[in-house]
């Protein structure tokens, strides 16, 4: 069974957290993945830099054009990644721009990520109807599950048609917005994590975007599976540095 599939199946509530490879320092790809398991994270998301971020808001956008100036690339993440399933057994999921995969070969990108032991991928720019009519049997294939997003605007049957072709979670995205870090959720917000908690899925239900303290999480985590915390994440490795992760999980949970 897949990592991810395991962790969803616990009964536990999960704890995500998503950072940009290759920042704050080139090589501090997987000193961070090792800490964040020490630390008792479920998955890691492993942002793929991209000059062209369009979903995320400036904190991830900054960090991702920190971590091209350092010479992130696709080939340099892969060669970082090589050996990492030596040290870090939570599920891994690549999370970027379609852009860069098709540049790089997306059954290529796929082989590459099942060599390394890569879990899941999310594509954010990827619409799911061509997802499931061109690549969900390349993913398949390669034993990768695609997570999609969804907000509080996206209509009801196409949030029933994400769920009947996930095998992964659906990433629940908190507002319309791009990413960043809040200090809590409104009622609007709420009510949507209510309203979809309603629509009985399959699939488990992560959300992202806005979480950033142990308030916004636990309000995150009262209506799903569990949070995606990102921007907040990135902010402390910034202010910190790649040693102080254990101090930013333990103020979560």
């Amino acid at each position: 069974m897949n990592r991810i599939s395991k962790t969803l199946a616990k009964e536990e509530k999960l704890l995500s957290i998503y950072f940009t490879a290759g920042f704050p320092n080139l090589n501090d790809t997987v000193p961070i993945l090792k800490q964040l398991e020490k630390s008792g994270v479920d998955m890691i998301e492993l942002g793929l830099p991209f000059s062209d971020p369009l979903a995320d808001g400036p904190t991830i956008q900054e960090s991702s054009t920190q971590a091209l100036r350092n010479g992130m690339t696709t080939d340099k993440l892969f060669e970082q990644l090589k050996d990492v399933r030596k040290n870090v057994s939570v599920p891994l999921i690549v999370m970027g721009y379609f852009n860069p995969m098709m540049q790089y070969g997306v059954e290529r990108f796929c082989q590459k990520c099942q060599e390394v032991g890569i879990d899941g991928i999310i594509i954010p720019d990827l619409p799911v109807d061509v997802y499931h009519e061109n690549y969900q049997k390349l993913f398949q294939q390669y034993g990768l599950l695609n997570m999609f997003l969804i907000t509080p605007q996206t209509p009801d049957g196409r949030i029933r048609y994400i769920d009947k072709i996930s095998e992964g979670f659906i990433y629940m995205v908190s507002s319309a917005a791009t990413t960043g870090a809040q200090n809590s959720f409104g009622d609007v917000q709420t009510e949507y994590f209510k309203r979809i908690g309603t629509m009985n899925l399959n699939a488990k239900l992560l959300v992202g975007f806005g979480i950033s303290n142990a308030e916004t999480y636990q309000a995150a985590i009262a209506h799903s599976k569990g949070a995606i915390i990102g921007s907040a994440f990135i902010k402390h490795l910034e202010a910190n540095g790649a040693e102080s992760v254990s101090d930013f999980i333990a103020q979560i949970r």
